[in-house]
């Protein structure tokens, strides 16, 4: 099948078209053709090499973790599954990824594409969504009434985290330029920062809970605007020394977070977006090919992406 891979580290001009062969599909693993995927950071950052210690993968890998597509085989034990079922799922972070014609995902990670939600819609949730829905809810403990700042709300997974956030119940206030107020607004935010003229430490106090999707002086200054003792900031890019004794000064819970896939978690996600609760926000939609990928990862590195990047396979 053809695939994008990579077969050592560096930049964008890694990427390279090849014929790559699957392993063996196993008793519960299902083979997806797959229609749609879509760029998350970690796409260019295990591609830099960032990530090499952490997945001591053999070359060629392929890249990509969010599919959408049609179950093509089911392996000897799937029972739920069937050939032709329309499915998305965040796999396991394997070298074998959705960069691909056909991906291989174990059954207990997928979920049902609603009918009323196209292959591309589909395949910006999963990595982004449930990131944001860990974050929030596993990790966050977010509760209806409470107020929650969501840094870079017009991103990928902040889109999600606002919809997500708005539909529990709390007070949603996000920072994003001023071009992307009103989609932000729409999407559920009660209250937006642009954070090119006003600094939300400045305006912002008895948050109980910061999402922090960027790290560096921004999640250090998050703190300031935590409530004492019951205040959270969960992060998704580490939490640094500096961050740590300031919560500690403030009595904060503080915490750095890493997905897990979760094929429960994104049916419930599925039922959000079949009832239209959630969106996707789709921002760009590149070809599948070694250019379109070339040209996404390009886009996603800029961090000034609206919503999610797409990779069509019918584009």
């Amino acid at each position: 099948m053809k695939a994008i891979v990579i077969n050592q580290y560096g930049t964008k001009d890694e990427l390279e078209e090849q014929e790559v062969i699957l392993p063996e599909l196993k008793e519960h693993q299902v083979l997806i053709k797959v229609k749609a995927t879509s760029i998350n950071p970690i796409d260019w950052k295990l591609r830099e090499g960032y990530l090499k210690q952490m997945f001591d993968w053999s070359f060629p890998i392929v890249l990509g973790w969010d599919v959408a597509g049609v179950i093509e085989e089911v392996g000897s034990q799937v029972t739920f599954w069937n050939v032709g079922d329309r499915v998305f799922a965040r796999p396991e972070t394997t070298r074998f990824g959705t960069y691909a014609e056909k991906t291989i995902v174990d059954d207990h990670l997928l979920a049902s594409i609603p009918e009323n939600i196209t292959f591309d819609e589909a395949a910006a949730v999963p990595l982004a969504g449930l990131t944001a829905w860990q974050a929030l809810f596993d990790h966050g403990q977010l509760k209806a009434g409470e107020k929650v700042l969501i840094h870079a709300g017009a991103g990928g997974v902040g889109t999600y985290a606002i919809q997500l956030a708005k539909n529990a119940g709390a007070y949603v206030i996000t920072t994003a330029s001023e071009k992307n107020h009103d989609l932000l607004e729409k999407l559920g935010a009660d209250e937006v920062i642009d954070y090119h003229t006003t600094n939300f430490k400045d305006v912002l106090n008895n948050i109980d809970l910061v999402f922090d999707t960027m790290g560096g002086a921004i999640q250090e200054e998050s703190i300031s605007v935590l409530k004492a003792e019951t205040g959270r900031l969960i992060s998704i890019v580490g939490i640094t020394p500096e961050t740590e004794n300031v919560a500690i000064e403030k009595n904060v819970v503080v915490k750095g977070i890493w997905l897990k896939p979760d094929g429960n978690q994104l049916k419930k996600m599925a039922n959000l977006l079949e009832a239209k609760k959630i969106r996707s926000i789709i921002g760009a939609v590149f070809p599948f090919s070694r250019q379109g990928i070339y040209e996404a990862h390009a886009l996603s590195e800029t961090h000034h992406a609206l919503g999610k990047i797409v990779i069509s396979m019918t584009k």
